[in-house]
Parts: C-alpha cells; sequence; structure tokens
C-alpha cells in the first residue's frame, strides 16, 4: 500500500452512514473545501466491509481502497462500533484511518472508539455552518500535507 497522496488525483474516501441527510450534508460540505475528494458512501457496517474487502457486488469496483474511512456509530446491521473492531482485525484494512463522525458525544462511545483503534473521533455539529466548518477543519488537518494517508 503506498502512502502519498498525487495533487492530480482525488483523495478516496469511504463514508459509512445511513442517514441519507447526513450523506447530503457531508457531500455538500466536502464539495467547499480546497482539496479533490471522491467520496463513496456505505450505508452500514457490512455494506462497508464489503466495499474495502472488493465482495460482490463490488468485485469491479474502479475506485481504489479509501485513504480514510469517516463512521458513524450508530446504523443497522453492523454498527460503527462492531465495523471499527473489524477493520483493525483486517491486516488488509487496518492501517487506513477511521475517523468517527457521530452525533454521539458520550464518554463511553469516545473511550470505545478509541480503544478500538479509531484514528479521531469527531462529533457531529447540530447547526449547518458548524458542520462544514467541522469538515473544513477535517480536511486542513486530514487532507493536507500534514498527515500521510495510504492510497
Amino acid at each position: 500500500m503506498n502512502y502519498k497522496n498525487s495533487s492530480s488525483r482525488p483523495f478516496n474516501i469511504l463514508l459509512v452512514e445511513d442517514n441519507d441527510d447526513d450523506v447530503i450534508l457531508t457531500k455538500h460540505a466536502f464539495k467547499n473545501v480546497s482539496v479533490a475528494v471522491e467520496l463513496q458512501v456505505a450505508r452500514d457496517g457490512l455494506e462497508a466491509l464489503k466495499i474495502l474487502r472488493r465482495e460482490p457486488p463490488y468485485n469491479d469496483d474502479p475506485l481504489p481502497l479509501p485513504q480514510i474511512i469517516l463512521l458513524d456509530l450508530n446504523m443497522p446491521r453492523m454498527d460503527g462500533r462492531q465495523l471499527l473492531v473489524e477493520l483493525k482485525r483486517d491486516e488488509n484494512l487496518k492501517t487506513i484511518p477511521a475517523i468517527i463522525l457521530t452525533t454521539s458525544a458520550a464518554d463511553a462511545d469516545v473511550s470505545i472508539a478509541y480503544r478500538s483503534h479509531a484514528s479521531a473521533y469527531m462529533t457531529k455539529p447540530m447547526e449547518l455552518q458548524e458542520f462544514a466548518d467541522c469538515i473544513k477543519r477535517f480536511a486542513q488537518f486530514w487532507l493536507s500535507n500534514t498527515v500521510t494517508l495510504p492510497i
């Protein structure tokens, strides 16, 4: 796995989120950052694993593995906590930074996330502009020359 980003290629991000409004909001927020982003969406942890492991129906997916996974905690079938544990067990996926992006600010959720090797924990602001600012700060740190990511 390579660990540099070419300025001519967009950053590949997998958003694991079941709420349609949050998906739309996140896509809109990424349109306003200064770097190119290719955002792929999984609606729960099971779909995310199929995408990441290139299992049907994603075995012919032309996108490379994501450089970052943005992960909601509360989802059906396989939630973000379960997915995070599974990601960190998988030799092919464990080096991809998994960043929690959720509405929960509960100490227990934060603690579980970091014990499960989340790379960061961000609480989704409820106000539209604050959410856009949150994504902008995320991009300034994670998608700049500050951090080297897998491609």
